[in-house]
């Protein structure tokens, strides 16, 4: 999978610079028939294979284990710090509506018309053009400003980013530690902020019988982290005592943590799914199944990938390999 995760410092470094026509990525999948062209697209192929790359990754590692920081990290990290920022100084406002606090809209034009710029703090000089294509999965990455809501397709919009900058050679393998422990979990930190400040929706939420309200790929990678922990089993994440005292090595655990400080009641009635993954023999068996599961129930599901937007790294064409 790490075939388009360029390889510097390797041998591969033959490879001349990117002769890359960057175009601002566009919606393609318009209607149900469509699916079909994406399933057999660069693009699933590519986003597929960086999602599996990073599973293997973070593999039985903990969130506070040592791994490389490169510069490039290091800005993505200040740029979301940035994004966090804005939440502080765009306050909700007073409306009747519990849900959907219009401030969001504020926060987001802020992101709309800076993108570009955060962008450009994170890639080269020589790879300039690429900000505009690149800053698009970016502001998709952050929920919707018309109806408010948050969803598993703008979870993969970032996911999707930070594929793009692996593509241009921005991160590389040797980050790939670092692009989950540090920046997708920054990235969470700065959703579940902008979710409960401005009480967002939860987009295509299938309620009780979803995984989760908003995200997927922190429980399939932090599923991986757990693989062949000498005591905690799945199990145990139903157990307060445990989370409370594993949720900062474990990412999985931290979204388990998230939703019982969100959702009252039994665990087992507010989230189904999970209860059942809970008697799961195995991590692995869990890691798997969630693979599975995120295909089937995300990038296999119209209403959720009618959003992404195709460009020229990612692509809409067929896989050429």
């Amino acid at each position: 999978f790490t075939s388009f995760l360029h390889l510097p410092g390797t041998s591969e470094e033959v490879a001349p610079p990117l002769q890359q026509n960057f175009m601002i990525p566009k919606k393609e999948i318009n209607m149900v028939s469509d699916m079909a062209k994406w399933k057999r697209s660069q693009a699933y192929a590519d986003y597929m294979g960086f999602i599996l790359t990073l599973n293997e990754g973070v593999r039985g590692k903990k969130l506070t284990c040592e791994y490389k920081l490169s510069e490039p990290i290091e800005k993505l990290v200040a740029l979301l710090n940035t994004l966090d920022r804005w939440i502080d100084e765009t306050p909700p406002v007073d409306q009747p509506s519990r849900f959907g606090n219009k401030a969001f809209r504020t926060w987001y034009t802020k992101l709309d018309q800076e993108a570009e710029k955060l962008v450009a703090t994170v890639i080269p000089k020589h790879l300039a053009d690429a900000a505009p294509e690149v800053a698009v999965y970016l502001k998709e990455s952050v929920g919707n400003s018309t109806r408010i809501d948050y969803g598993t397709g703008h979870e993969a919009a970032f996911a999707a980013f930070l594929c793009c900058l692996c593509k241009i050679g921005v991160l590389r393998v040797d980050d790939q530690m670092a692009i989950v422990f540090k920046v997708f979990n920054r990235y969470l930190e700065v959703m579940r902020k902008l979710q409960k400040t401005y009480r967002m929706e939860p987009a295509g939420s299938q309620g009780v019988w979803g995984l989760d309200d908003f995200q997927f790929l922190p429980f399939i990678w932090g599923s991986s982290q757990l693989i062949d922990h000498p005591n905690l089993e799945p199990r145990h994440f139903v157990d307060e005592k445990v989370v409370n005292e594993n949720h900062k090595d474990f990412m999985f655990l931290e979204c388990i943590l998230f939703i019982t400080e969100m959702k009252t009641g039994p665990f087992a009635e507010h989230s189904n799914q999970l209860w059942n993954i809970s008697a799961v023999p195995s991590w692995s068996k869990v890691n798997q199944g969630l693979i599975r599961m995120y295909k089937a129930e995300c990038l296999e599901k119209f209403p959720v990938i009618q959003h992404f937007k195709f460009g020229s790294l990612l692509p809409i064409q067929p896989v050429t390999s």
